[in-house]
């Protein structure tokens, strides 16, 4: 008889929260939460993480705390261009920022980094995609050399996201897997854990879109189908060990914050291919 798979432990990343670093654990134990993603920072982004004695303060806390230090963000990215052109002033920040993410993670015994390509970062055709690829495929070699992982955040369609780990080309390179960014790209997130399932990182994002009256909702009420996503990863048997609850909980609720974990905590309950109703019931989930 086969092994039961072992049900995904719940984490926050603290980019998304009221506090970030040594306060971030603390609110993580609080609310019973054994892992936390982090964000480098950077301008715009809150202080730099590893600023001197910060990295050794906070692993020393994660670990009082029991909570383990999971990934390692570089959002700051996103602000400067992961696809500038080689030879450019951004270029050489771009560099210096993927050595910070690496150099940070191992301190922190973190065991992915990953790169988000939005906004200026955002791969929106052949010469993005070529450019991000040859970028990453330097960072990824020094993540293996590291024993780390790293992943890129994008909302690639299968195939592109696919031609981007062929371009890549490191057993280190991974895909992370959001369950709404896709959507809100007009893309379904389960056509790519369909295509890519064994790139995909362990750890994914779970966030809610909008309501019908366009409000952000508590997780489950919104358009973001994260059970069905959740199903597709199931069925294509790839290992998730960490769901990362990423809804929007920066302005301070500790009463919204804890209804999304309690909702996060109950979609790895139930059983593969159910939904269960808030109010009690249980109905099939649609195909």
């Amino acid at each position: 008889m086969s092994a039961v798979p072992e049900a995904p432990r719940i984490a926050l990343a603290d980019w998304r929260l009221p506090v970030r670093g040594e306060a971030a654990v603390d609110l993580a134990f609080r609310h019973r939460v054994p892992g936390l993603q982090f964000d480098l920072g950077g301008p715009r982004r809150g202080p730099w993480l590893d600023g001197p004695g910060q990295l050794t303060r906070l692993a020393r806390t994660a670990r009082c705390a029991g909570v383990a230090p999971l990934g390692l963000a570089g959002n700051v990215l996103n602000d400067i261009g992961l696809t500038a052109a080689e030879g450019t002033l951004d270029a050489g920040r771009v560099r210096a920022v993927l050595d910070r993410l690496l150099d940070a993670a191992g301190e922190l015994g973190a065991p992915l980094v990953f790169v988000p390509s939005f906004r200026r970062s955002a791969i929106d055709g052949d010469r993005a995609l070529l450019r991000t690829a040859e970028v990453l495929h330097a960072a990824a070699r020094q993540a293996q050399a590291r024993g780390l992982l790293l992943a890129s955040e994008n909302t690639l369609a299968p195939g592109a996201a696919l031609r981007l780990a062929e371009q890549v080309a490191s057993p280190a390179f991974r895909l992370l897997l959001d369950t709404y960014n896709p959507r809100a790209a007009g893309r379904d997130p389960r056509a790519l854990v369909a295509a890519a399932g064994a790139l995909l990182a362990d750890q994914v994002h779970v966030k809610d879109g909008p309501d019908g009256d366009g409000c952000t909702p508590l997780l489950g009420d919104g358009d973001g189908d994260i059970a069905a996503t959740l199903d597709a990863l199931a069925e294509q048997a790839v290992p998730v060990r960490a769901l990362v609850l990423e809804n929007d909980h920066r302005g301070g609720d500790p009463d919204r914050l804890a209804a999304d974990l309690e909702r996060l905590r109950a979609l790895t309950e139930r059983p593969r291919g159910r939904r269960t109703d808030y109010a009690g019931t249980a109905g099939t989930w649609p195909s």
